[in-house]
């Protein structure tokens, strides 16, 4: 039996850390072998790149520099973690994937859809996820919810039009994988957002 491939993505204060905690927790308890990993990292090399791309104080790294990074991390999670557990029947769930450096990389930094799209299917093998759940905030709601922390990352610590050409690359990627990418209004209270992600996850089960 292949195991069931989940992915979640969102602009960053989207609420995502809450309902992979939720997904996580609700699957466990319905008896499923679940793996939760995150990206950048997942694994103690992954973990170590990310590191790298997030540090604020590497400011002067190239954009390419940043998507082959990203790659490489996201190489070292699919084969050593992501791959054997889907062979295994479990299921994965994945916080960010491809899409991600289709939208941040791609998209916002201009380095090109199909440039991004070539490297990350060298480096999964050209996994895509069986479905994506993706948190609707717009960036102004995003950029909001971001003052609120006291600490940003060299990605958070970007301009709001940085985001917002994310935001405009996630809706472009959602009318090209309907079928795939499922939209979740992050407005909704947390309850109503979990009670969603189920029911369009459970019609994979039938």
């Amino acid at each position: 039996m292949s195991g069931l491939f989940i992915t979640m993505e969102g602009t960053d204060g989207a609420g995502k850390s809450t309902q992979l905690k939720l997904l996580n927790e609700y699957l466990k308890n319905k008896g499923f072998d679940v793996v939760f990993v995150r990206e950048p990292g997942g694994t103690n090399i992954s973990e170590k790149i990310r590191d790298i791309i997030l540090d604020i104080e590497n400011k002067e790294m190239h954009y390419m520099t940043e998507a082959l990074l990203y790659a490489s991390s996201r190489a070292q999670l699919v084969n050593e973690v992501i791959n054997p557990k889907l062979k295994k029947g479990a299921i994965v769930i994945c916080d960010r994937f491809v899409d991600s450096s289709i939208v941040y990389q791609g998209i916002a930094r201009n380095l090109g859809v199909d440039v991004i799209k070539k490297i990350n299917n060298i480096a999964t093998g050209g996994l895509i996820p069986d479905i994506t759940f993706f948190l609707d905030l717009s960036p102004k709601d995003a950029i909001k919810r971001k003052k609120e922390q006291k600490q940003l990352d060299r990605l958070e610590s970007e301009k709001s039009h940085f985001y917002q050409k994310v935001y405009d690359g996630y809706k472009m990627l959602i009318k090209q994988n309907s079928e795939r990418i499922k939209v979740i209004d992050a407005n909704k209270s947390i309850e109503e957002m979990h009670k969603e992600i189920i029911k369009n996850l459970e019609k994979l089960f039938v």
